[in-house]
């Protein structure tokens, strides 16, 4: 049951507040005064007999329940907006959600959740934005990404953000199908003796690949090529005898059409989480939420389909 005293003006009050992180940039977009702003923070405070914001440095944060209650109300405000097209006859506003995508979701687990999306939302419109993790995350921090869809970056990283696993995924070495290697485990004498293509320094999976090859006592590699690169890496391993270490759903269409083939690699270091990274304090939209299920359902049917395989390449 809903305070009959919470009016309107308390809740996009306190939605500005949160946006703009002070007091006074609510005021401004509310087009009232600061300490009007101030008691109509505080009046909801004292309505709700909780605390929505800490006080305690110049930019106001916002505490575990107000971080509960700011995603319910925005939610609720964006789900009121349409109520009002509808019944008004008003043409179904547009929407628009833009995504970051790794190599390591862009060519499978994006694509199935986009499709999705659009037949749930489709006045929705998708943008999907790829680049290397520390640029996709600064634009997430900065609030010109909605999302980030790809491997969990580090800690040091991820500072501001939030991580939501989908699945476990390996990276694997890829050569061509009539490669000598194709097959084999890999260890450091073989490997030395063809080219590598390894993830850049700044690629997620570039220490885990570096850990991995040091283990087997390839502790100075020199590769050949560095690249993330679904196109560039497929035509050169496909040319050339290069090895390439990449994560699996960079290149999952093609080991299921057989163009490239992996290496025997039996190893925990390279597996990691994917999943979505947001923004703590950020309002979850109604497109956000549906995007989420979009890609939760997505990495199941991956998840499916990949153990079905290996099921089969073991009978």
């Amino acid at each position: 049951m809903i305070d009959p005293r919470i009016r309107m003006r308390h809740l996009r009050c306190f939605l500005e507040t949160a946006r703009g992180g002070s007091l006074s940039a609510a005021a401004a977009s509310l087009h009232v005064s600061q300490p009007a702003a101030s008691k109509t923070i505080r009046e909801l405070e004292d309505i709700l007999n909780v605390t929505l914001f800490a006080r305690s440095s110049r930019r106001l944060t916002l505490t575990p329940a107000g971080k509960t209650f700011q995603q319910h109300v925005g939610a609720a405000f964006i789900d009121l907006g349409r109520a009002e097209d509808l019944v008004r006859e008003r043409p179904v506003r547009r929407t628009r959600l833009i995504v970051g995508a790794l190599p390591t979701a862009s060519t499978d687990l994006v694509p199935r959740a986009a499709l999705s999306l659009h037949d749930t939302a489709p006045e929705c419109m998708l943008r999907v934005t790829t680049g290397p993790n520390w640029l996709l995350l600064s634009q997430l921090r900065e609030g010109t990404l909605d999302m980030v869809v790809g491997r969990m970056a580090g800690a040091q990283v991820m500072e501001g953000l939030s991580f939501r696993p989908l699945a476990s995924e390996p990276i694997i070495a890829v050569v061509r199908p009539d490669h000598p290697l194709a097959g084999k485990p890999p260890d450091a004498t073989a490997l030395a003796a063809f080219p590598l293509m390894l993830p850049p320094p700044g690629a997620v999976i570039a220490p885990l690949v570096s850990a991995y090859l040091h283990s087997i006592g390839l502790t100075r590699p020199e590769p050949a090529y560095e690249s993330v690169s679904l196109s560039f890496g497929r035509r050169v391993v496909l040319l050339s005898d290069t090895v390439w270490f990449i994560s699996e759903g960079v290149v999952r269409d093609e080991l299921s059409r057989g163009l490239l083939t992996k290496m025997a690699i039996e190893d925990n270091l390279l597996s990691g989480p994917v999943g979505v990274s947001m923004r703590m304090n950020s309002t979850v939209t109604a497109e956000q939420k549906l995007f989420l299920e979009a890609l939760v359902h997505a990495a199941e049917s991956l998840s499916h389909q990949q153990a079905d395989l290996r099921q089969a390449d073991h009978q």
